[in-house]
């Protein structure tokens, strides 16, 4: 899924990840909160509701991965299909320079393309950049919300 730049800051592609791209994940360790685990990257690359989309910027040798993006359809009997936005990570150095927008775009057109009615994300106050990157890419802030969360 190219991207199309508006400028030369833009990253040069967004590619949606599928089966057989581990390696791709596994080489971008950087930008994951810890290094991917080769199983758990095979299973979400296999399933056909997690979606891993990556933009890189460079070519040929140069080319390298600046950021990803990654969500999940969840289906619920009176709601249908929605995408969860599940994470964002954009490399310091791409920073500021319309990746994470353009990543957020990309896994919304994903979600239309598979009849989502939606696309939802939590983040915390404390991330400006975060909150700045989803309502730039056309999301709006909802109304106070609360994460109750279980730890197993």
């Amino acid at each position: 899924m190219p991207c199309v730049p508006t400028d030369a800051a833009q990253p040069g592609e967004i590619r949606r990840l599928r089966p057989g791209d581990e390696a791709l994940v596994i080489s971008a360790a950087e930008l994951f909160d810890h290094a991917p685990r080769p199983e758990a990257t095979s299973k979400f690359l296999a399933s056909e509701t997690h979606h891993l989309l990556m933009a890189f910027d460079g070519e040929g040798d140069e080319r390298h991965a600046v950021g990803f993006v990654s969500g999940v359809e969840t289906t619920h009997p009176d709601k249908g299909t929605e995408m969860f936005l599940y994470e964002l990570s954009v490399g310091e150095s791409a920073r500021n320079r319309g990746v994470g927008r353009a990543l957020v775009g990309a896994l919304a057109q994903v979600g239309r393309e598979r009849g989502c009615y939606g696309m939802w994300v939590l983040t915390d106050d404390d991330n400006p950049a975060a909150v700045r990157a989803y309502t730039a890419a056309g999301g709006r802030l909802e109304p106070l919300t609360r994460l109750i969360a279980w730890e197993f």
